[in-house]
């Protein structure tokens, strides 16, 4: 039975791909050739609806496969080349002989505020044990200064001020947008002008974070990676100092 679905499956992916290649084909034998194959796709899915569901599945399954090979590439590489990882993203101490986490953050998302909270804590009683990284994933479909609060951090980092502007961010984050961003800019005695035409510059070094999380599957914030776990939302500090010790 499931080499029978295949083949129909197979048939229909074959007749779709047979009524694409017949729009290209004369108006009149177009539209004879569309409607024939039209109404035989329509049967068989009508008499065969399983076919979808398997194809459907097959391709979660394959999408699931990729992303979980994803992962283990980056879990290994995070563990033997740690800073190829981290490349020029910020990282609150230098990575030699500590354990690294890894954390894709949204700057609007109020559980990364949360999470902001604990993370402190943990680096504050953890120091000299645990580099933390930061990648942005700011979820641009349903945080509208999402995108605009990473620019500004990122430009922020650009003068060595990163985790300054970073805390001042989640601290305020009901205050988000450009009045917001000035007034920290100041506070910080940033120099305003780079620090505005660096937030012009901003969007390829994000993108290539977002990228990464959409490779590694990673479906919301916050969401991190120590050593060869990976865990997401609220997190409590001693969940994180157990795999603290775990990854040392």
């Amino acid at each position: 039975m499931r080499q029978l679905f295949r083949h129909l499956r197979n048939w229909v992916i074959f007749s779709l791909l047979c009524l694409v290649v017949s729009w290209s084909l004369p108006a009149q034998a177009a539209t004879r050739s569309n409607s024939r194959l039209e109404q035989q796709v329509i049967q068989i899915l009508r008499e065969h609806p399983e076919v979808i569901i398997e194809s459907v599945q097959t391709y979660q399954q394959q999408q699931q496969q990729q992303v979980n090979q994803a992962r283990e590439e980056f879990l290994q590489e995070l563990k033997t080349h740690a800073k190829a990882v981290i490349g020029n993203s910020p990282a609150t101490s230098a990575v030699e002989f500590k354990a690294v986490l890894v954390e894709f953050s949204d700057f609007q998302c109020p559980y990364c505020a949360e999470a902001h909270k604990t993370l402190k804590q943990l680096i504050a009683k953890h120091q000299g044990e645990v580099t933390l990284v930061y990648k942005h994933l700011p979820l641009i479909p349903i945080h509208d200064q999402a995108m605009p609060a990473a620019r500004a951090a990122w430009a922020a980092n650009q003068q060595g001020k990163f985790w300054e502007y970073h805390d001042a961010l989640f601290t305020n984050q009901k205050q988000l947008g450009e009045a917001l961003y000035l007034d920290i800019a100041k506070k910080l005695d940033l120099d305003l002008e780079k620090f505005n035409s660096d937030r012009r510059l901003a969007d390829t070094a994000i993108s290539e974070d977002i990228q990464l999380a959409q490779k590694l599957g990673v479906a919301g914030t916050p969401f991190f990676v120590m050593n060869s776990k990976t865990f997401s939302g609220g997190i409590q500090l001693s969940d994180v100092e157990s795999k603290l010790a775990e990854a040392s």
